[in-house]
C-alpha cells in the first residue's frame, strides 16, 4: 500500500466552494482502479489549508492508472484552479518496525 500525500493551499475565500468541488471529485478518485481510500483534513491553525491524504494499492496506480487517465484530466479541471501555490505531491510506504 502507498499512501499519497498532499498539502494543500486553497485561495482565500474559496475554501467553501473547494470543499463543495472536492465532494464532486471524490466520485472520480474512488472510482479508479487501485484506489483504496481518501480523505480530506482541513487545518485548524491557518485558513485554507488542508491535507489530503489517499491510499493506493501500488505507486503506478496513482502516477500512471489516475495521472494518464481521463478520469484526472475531469479531477484536474474541477480542482486545480482552487490552489495557490500548486501543491507538491509525495508518496509514502510503511516503514517495518517488527
Amino acid at each position: 500500500m502507498i499512501l499519497e500525500a498532499v498539502m494543500i493551499q486553497v485561495n482565500q475565500g474559496m475554501e467553501e466552494e473547494y470543499e463543495d468541488a472536492f465532494r464532486e471529485a471524490s466520485k472520480i478518485i474512488s472510482s479508479m482502479r487501485g484506489y483504496i481510500s481518501h480523505e480530506l483534513q482541513r487545518c485548524m491553525e491557518v485558513k485554507g489549508k488542508y491535507l489530503l491524504l489517499v491510499k493506493w494499492e501500488t505507486f503506478e496506480d496513482h502516477t500512471v492508472g489516475f495521472r494518464q487517465s481521463e478520469e484526472y484530466q475531469k479531477w484536474k479541471k474541477q480542482l486545480h484552479h482552487f490552489y495557490d501555490p500548486f501543491p507538491t505531491v509525495e508518496h509514502f510506504e510503511n516503514v517495518q518496525l517488527s
